[in-house]
């Protein structure tokens, strides 16, 4: 009788032992399949100004001839989310809805400017009437883009109250645009950079953990 619950109690701590084991693998296995799979943000170039640079201030006019400045300090301690736009780019119409929703939820921190280049400016007008930015700034200027290198539509970039460039890059989804804002708010311009910073975060876990443990 104690002979066979010696065996069974050996038995169960096997079984307690590989489910452990299991459990350590599949856990690995999950992390590893999340990084895989992880949303992708903006697609950011690598050209033009960096995140964290200070932008310069530009003096432009929106199509309704309304004085803009975009860059540089802003005092009305607005971020601006700029979108690239054009009236040949099928995906920058689908996106506009969703950019203005996206920004009127954090109105209270920053405006929504849309911008394109060009010179017919009532064929501008005429698309911004369509789209329903009446309310909004639209500005047709060469010299915006070519400051920020912009070469593919929908682009973005977001420009914080202090003028500094906080994020910027291809759009295709709601999900680039919140990137961009959560770039501001974390500090963190790309999601492999997140990667790397939760490893390093999970790292020094670990090892405080098992610094406590031999001390103990």
């Amino acid at each position: 009788m104690v002979e066979a619950l010696v065996i069974s109690n050996i038995i169960l701590w096997i079984v307690v032992i590989v489910l452990a084991l299991l459990v350590f693998a599949l856990t690995r296995q999950v992390g590893i399949l999340f990084e895989r799979v992880a949303p992708a943000g903006a697609l950011m170039p690598t050209s033009g100004p960096k995140v964290g640079e200070l932008t310069t201030e530009l003096a432009l006019s929106t199509i309704a001839g309304k004085p803009l400045h975009i860059g540089g300090s802003n005092e009305s301690g607005l971020a601006s989310f700029i979108l690239f736009i054009s009236p040949t780019c099928p995906v920058c119409k689908s996106l506009v809805p969703t950019a203005k929703a996206l920004v009127n939820s954090e109105k209270n921190r920053m405006q929504l400017i849309f911008a394109s280049d060009g010179d017919e400016l009532e064929k501008h007008k005429s698309y911004a009437r369509d789209l329903g930015l009446d309310d909004y700034p639209y500005v047709l200027s060469e010299a915006l883009g070519r400051t920020f290198e912009v070469s593919k539509l929908p682009f973005a970039v977001l420009i914080a109250s202090d003028g500094t460039l906080r994020g910027k890059g291809l759009v295709n989804t709601r999900e680039h645009m919140e990137s961009l804002i959560e770039s501001m708010d974390t500090g963190i311009t790309t999601v492999q950079e997140y990667v790397n910073n939760s490893h390093a975060d999970t790292a020094s876990s670990e090892f405080e953990a098992s610094a406590m443990e031999e001390t103990s």
